[in-house]
């Protein structure tokens, strides 16, 4: 028996050589198991991606490939404080101040900038508590603008963020007072979900390792399954990652329908670079994931 995963990303909040244009392609399995063949899907992506309006939007664009939220260097003192965070239950009591100027710039540490409209104090907090329970709460007592370094697309860059200062904490949590830009239209539509189809959705890219020659994904499975496995194509725009679930190991015994996520190193022949990280099965960008779901770039 062998489990499919239909698009439920959203709920768990939390090529051989290619034809012309799409450069050398290499494919790498992690794992030794027998796996379906995932190449001709792989390549179509690849080849709609690379030299696409899409791909040139992409890297154009401010994209989060990290958390917009930054915790205090301390975070966190005690179980209700992160439950209070996770759930977003927060409660303020400081003033929120206005916005110096409408416009700011991201500005990235390898060259290139890009002028956003800026997010003010109140929606950012807002973006922040969300939660409407009595408690835990986590108190803001201070709020001001500053900037941080953030993991993009496009590599670090400096941006804008609201400095909440936390009682009991002495560092602020900080929250990017940026919106990303747009998503561009993909060239490619998601794979056909059918009940004999092999390849899954990825949850997650969760980890870049620091030389960019492995990275870190979710990937789903079953509860009668020997786990997730994930294959890179690798051409010089794109590097596609395409997700299935090893053999069964029920023994003909029934399964039950849960889903499960398990996280998967992926080794990849040369740095990742500004290679697009791209979901065979969805044909998009890999969401980058966050304590409290998805990356903004994705909501």
């Amino acid at each position: 028996m062998r489990t499919t995963v239909t698009r439920t990303a959203q709920l768990l909040t939390a090529l051989g050589l290619l034809a012309a244009g799409c450069g050398t392609a290499t494919q790498k399995v992690e794992g030794s198991d027998p796996a379906p063949e995932t190449r001709t899907r792989a390549g179509a992506v690849a080849k709609a991606w690379d030299g696409s309006p899409a791909a040139a939007a992409w890297r154009k664009g401010y994209y989060p490939m990290a958390d917009t939220v930054q915790l205090p260097e301390d975070a966190f003192h005690n179980e209700a404080d992160k439950e209070a965070y996770l759930t977003e239950n927060f409660v303020l009591r400081a003033d929120l101040p206005k916005s110096p100027k409408k416009e700011t710039r991201v500005t990235w540490q390898g060259g290139g900038s890009l002028t956003l409209p800026l997010m003010g104090a109140r929606e950012t907090y807002e973006r922040l508590d969300r939660g409407d329970g009595p408690a835990p709460q986590l108190t803001v007592t201070g709020v001001k603008l500053g900037e941080t370094t953030l993991a993009t697309s496009r590599g670090p860059a400096t941006v804008p963020a609201w400095l909440f200062t936390l009682e009991g904490y002495d560092t602020p949590l900080k929250r990017v007072a940026l919106d990303p830009s747009k998503l561009p239209r993909p060239p490619i539509g998601p794979a056909r979900e059918t009940g004999t189809n092999d390849l899954n959705e990825l949850q997650e890219l969760v980890e870049v390792a620091e030389d960019e020659r492995s990275l870190v994904v979710h990937a789903f499975h079953g509860s009668c399954d020997d786990g997730p496995r994930v294959k890179a194509l690798e051409t010089d725009g794109s590097v596609v990652l395409s997700a299935y679930v090893a053999d069964s190991h029920d023994d003909g015994l029934p399964c039950t329908a849960d889903l499960r996520s398990k996280k998967v190193t992926v080794n990849l022949d040369r740095p990742l670079g500004d290679r697009i990280l791209l979901d065979a099965f969805t044909g998009r960008p890999v969401p980058h994931g966050n304590l409290t779901g998805p990356s903004p770039s994705w909501r």
